[in-house]
């Protein structure tokens, strides 16, 4: 379940601390060989067939959260294989992003709807009935379902009255909005990486941690102790993502501690990212334009880039929060570094574009930095510091949530043309996304702003986030009442747009 510790958001943790604890000590790094030892200390290990594997799979952990490449399984290399060219304090991520560690990997049985031992043989055979490929089918009193005529609608277990119907999934698969997950020859789960947006749907959900992200914590660590200015860009979901302790009054003291310069907060970058897109809104739609989608998910524009090529021109062309903030920090701090913290594994893959890599430097998950704390051993009870991050408006904070995209646009649209009767329409997770773009592109939505998520939730159920999604959505909404203004337009930076672009 999301948001709670279990054995696999612990190992994770446990690899980001020891990486951010091996690039803050320096020195040889050939002796990373030795972490899968203490990743998984002793002689058993109940996690898995045997401990050798527990190891094996806790070293590959260990190379893509230093961003280096997986071992060929066929090849002998050292752990340590391509980690000075690693050190450095400019990388950005060799694809792919996303990867499968294939020992890992449970070979989970592909989708089927599987009949259990809780079908009674009723007499009204409810499933067969419903069935509109005549797939069931009655066997010495029991429910069968033909696997190759089955289309997994659902119906027949819909239908039975004691649930013994299953709708069996991997669920990497299920996650996977954009059908990317495959199967290899032994059954094992591939990624598609051309149709693959990065946003880490899959990782977080599959129960064996097979998937795993690469990152930047150890180059990052090296461009502080290089000396480079590095501020620290936090996105508005960061509220209350690692405890009760660290308020974000706190926040920059704690960034502080771990080496950072400042902290800037993304929700400044979203209010003008919210006037950005109410006026190009105006513009293109409001005067008799089709329809706009918002340009804040990277995933969610991947996705429209991939399965609806031809729609792409309808994306809003306002730049990100995350780069909007990138570019006001650099404009006030030229030789400054930029890392952007986040919940989003997709924001690694946008920061990575060639006409990004200028604004922002590094991209961390509240994960990551999580793993930072950890290494320098900075618990937050004990943090001294009251440095309030309030410049963003409570608009631009709500971006965090499902829905505070559109919201936010709206109410902008409202003040600058009360007559402009605006519509929105908003999805979750990325198959909502794509039937809410089947209906755009046969005309059903011409004048709605449409506001894509990738994760459903919003950005608070991002690959990189900690909290329970509900507990995240009432902090975000608690936050965004303590904001010192309620609309971007009240923006002390509102005029900064235009020199951003």
């Amino acid at each position: 379940m999301r948001g709670y510790e279990s054995i696999v958001t612990n190992i994770r943790k446990k690899v980001f601390t020891e990486v951010a604890k091996l690039a803050y000590e320096g020195g040889d790094y050939s002796r990373m060989e030795a972490l899968p030892y203490t990743l998984v200390p002793g002689e058993i290990n109940e996690n898995r067939s045997s401990i050798f594997l527990s190891r094996a799979i806790a070293g590959e952990r260990v190379r893509l959260a230093m961003g280096l490449p997986l071992r060929p399984v066929q090849e002998h290399k050292p752990l340590s294989d391509g980690v000075n060219d690693s050190a450095i304090a400019e990388k950005y991520y060799d694809p792919p992003l996303i990867n499968i560690i294939t020992y890992a990997c449970n070979a989970c049985p592909p989708k089927q709807m599987y009949v259990s031992d809780l079908c009674q043989g009723c007499l009204s055979r409810s499933c067969q009935q419903v069935c509109p490929k005549q797939a069931v089918s009655f066997d010495r009193g029991r429910s069968h379902i033909d696997q190759d005529a089955c289309i997994y609608c659902g119906k027949c277990a819909d239908a039975c009255p004691y649930h013994a119907i299953i709708k069996l999934e991997r669920p990497c698969e299920a996650a996977c909005g954009m059908d990317a997950i495959e199967k290899d020859e032994y059954g094992r789960a591939r990624i598609n990486q051309d149709k693959c947006v990065s946003c880490g749907q899959c990782l977080v959900s599959c129960p064996f941690g097979a998937i795993v992200d690469k990152g930047q914590i150890f180059q990052l660590i090296h461009a502080m102790k290089k000396g480079y200015k590095v501020y620290a860009i936090v996105a508005p979901a960061f509220v209350g993502q690692f405890g009760d302790y660290l308020t974000p009054e706190k926040l920059t003291a704690a960034m502080k501690m771990l080496g950072f310069e400042g902290v800037v907060e993304v929700a400044v970058g979203a209010d003008l990212c919210t006037l950005d897109e109410a006026k190009e809104y105006l513009e293109r739609v409001a005067e008799g334009g089709s329809y706009m989608g918002t340009s804040c998910c990277p995933a969610w524009i991947s996705m429209v880039e991939t399965y609806f090529p031809d729609q792409v021109d309808h994306i809003s062309m306002t730049l990100t929060p995350m780069v909007l903030t990138a570019r006001m920090v650099k404009k006030e701090h030229p030789d400054a570094k930029v890392c952007f913290v986040g919940p989003c594994a997709a924001k690694k893959l946008e920061a990575s574009r060639e006409h990004i890599r200028s604004d922002v430097d590094f991209v961390l998950t509240f994960e990551e930095l999580q793993g930072m704390f950890e290494a320098k051993e900075i618990w937050y009870a004990d943090v001294e510091g009251n440095d309030p991050l309030d410049k963003a408006s409570a608009d631009g904070r709500g971006f965090a949530v499902s829905g505070g995209v559109a919201a936010a646009v709206q109410n902008v649209v409202k003040q600058m043309a009360p007559d402009v009767d605006m519509k929105i329409m908003g999805a979750e997770g990325l198959r909502e996304c794509r039937k809410m773009m089947m209906q755009a592109k046969t005309g059903k939505l011409n004048g709605y702003l449409l506001e894509g998520m990738a994760c459903p939730g919003g950005c608070i159920a991002g690959a990189g986030t900690i909290r329970p999604i509900k507990k995240a959505a009432m902090l975000v909404d608690k936050y965004k009442k303590e904001a010192p203004v309620t609309s971007a337009t009240e923006s002390e930076y509102k005029d900064l747009a235009d020199s951003l672009d």
